[in-house]
């Protein structure tokens, strides 16, 4: 983000006190979330909304997050509706916001593809590249079962022999 020049980014869903955290001394955040969020810290402002339904026009928002979100969408865990498609509305919306040049990091479990039935999915790591066409994989990261930290640039292949990795994602839109 930093090398990247970004002044002001959409994140949805993720964690505060992660990633949303470490970018705000040189970032504005516009934090977007189903749960109410009271606070009062610098650079971060708020909008109660959902992945489903983004309050942006098309083609709009030059740099979003939405980290470790995605898994659970339409379980209703978190006050959502129960919708078995629910992820790939979620990644359809924040396609339809992203502006052209753009970027989007996602992060979602990785391994073998499978639901954890009111906790969350696990995505095989082409399920999340088909939902995000016609999206460009910029770039996939990975931190495996090991959790001996972040494999750049790590493959599918490798992605897939996890039981429950963290899969990085990075695209654009051109």
């Amino acid at each position: 983000m930093y090398d990247r020049n970004v002044n002001d980014h959409v994140d949805v869903g993720s964690r505060i006190d992660g990633f949303i955290a470490h970018i705000l001394p040189f970032c504005r955040v516009l934090y977007i979330d189903l749960r109410p969020l009271k606070h009062d810290v610098e650079n971060l402002s708020f909008l109660q909304g959902s992945v489903l339904d983004m309050p942006f026009e098309d083609n709009s928002v030059n740099s979003i997050s939405c980290l470790h979100v995605l898994e659970h969408v339409g379980l209703g865990r978190y006050g959502d509706p129960v919708d078995p498609e629910g992820y790939i509305r979620g990644a359809k919306e924040l396609t339809r916001i992203l502006a052209v040049g753009g970027t989007l990091l996602i992060s979602v479990p990785t391994g073998k593809e499978r639901l954890c039935f009111d906790a969350h999915r696990i995505f095989d790591p082409n399920t999340i590249r088909d939902i995000f066409r016609p999206l460009r994989l910029l770039a996939f990261h990975l931190i495996d079962d090991s959790g001996d930290g972040i494999r750049r640039d790590s493959s599918f292949e490798i992605a897939r022999s996890c039981e429950y990795g963290c899969g990085l994602y990075v695209f654009g839109k051109h």
